[in-house]
């Protein structure tokens, strides 16, 4: 019987080749060998998204399991958020992207710049049976706000140099 470590290498390497099915059986393998195991975890929840028969909420609950047991870990925080931003849970995606800058300030800028993004993009069609000129505006603003943050720049500047 392979090891957890095994099955794990096995796994990133059938998520290498998009095979998530496969993937998916590695990680799991791996996990019955060593249920504390965080990249495991964040391994089965990255080739869940390939399998169609599993539903968000399992995938989001593989995501946070690997947060559990690896808080620190900016890998894990950027995925859940993103993930949290394709289901639209806007607010669990703000407070990932936040959580990730601050574990990896290097990256920061890019934290703040994929939630910018990723809101002024998908809030609105979430939001469209609500999308009136007050939440286009609060939606903009915080996308803006997220976006200058990642430029360094203050809101009395960027109105200067526009």
């Amino acid at each position: 019987m392979a090891s957890a470590d095994e099955e794990i290498a096995q796994g990133e390497q059938a998520l290498g080749r998009l095979d998530y099915e496969a993937a998916f059986k590695h990680f799991d393998k791996a996990l019955k060998e060593d249920a504390g195991n965080a990249l495991a975890y964040f391994g089965k929840a990255e080739a869940a998204l390939g399998v169609p028969k599993i539903e968000a909420d399992e995938i989001l609950a593989l995501y946070k399991k690997a947060l559990e047991l690896d808080k620190e870990n900016p890998q894990y925080l950027d995925a859940i958020a993103s993930f949290c931003m394709d289901l639209g849970r806007f607010n669990e995606a703000e407070e990932h992207y936040n959580r990730a800058a601050q574990q990896d300030e290097d990256n920061a800028p890019y934290y703040w710049s994929e939630f910018a993004i990723g809101y002024a993009r998908k809030a609105p069609l979430v939001m469209e049976q609500f999308l009136d000129d007050k939440t286009r505006d609060m939606i903009r603003g915080k996308a803006l706000t997220y976006a200058l943050r990642a430029l360094a720049i203050e809101k009395d500047d960027a109105k200067r140099v526009l």
